[in-house]
């Protein structure tokens, strides 16, 4: 399943891909850290484990924390954190 996060007008929507198109599954306000655009979390490498990753965190669900890193996005395995970094935060995470 294909997911992204779209920033604009100080929202933070979730939207998920199904049937050919964009479907907003959840609303928020987006906070301070966002900048307006598009983060598409399903183009998320895999986190390397051997280096320490610095960035936003942009999402977490059941399986994953993603991150900003740069212009990329880097998914974490959520079962790596004993507290699971908010969204909108800035962290620094090493393994």
């Amino acid at each position: 399943m294909k997911q992204r996060i779209v920033v604009m007008n100080g929202q933070r929507l979730l939207q998920t891909h199904e049937k050919g198109q964009w479907n907003v599954t959840n609303v928020e306000k987006a906070g301070v850290n966002f900048e307006p655009g598009v983060y598409n979390l399903y183009l998320a490498e895999a986190a390397d484990t051997t280096e320490p990753h610095a960035g936003l965190i942009l999402h977490t669900d059941k399986e994953y924390v993603y991150q900003q890193q740069g212009e990329d996005v880097v998914r974490h395995d959520r079962s790596d954190f004993g507290i699971v970094p908010e969204h909108g935060t800035f962290r620094s995470i090493s393994y």
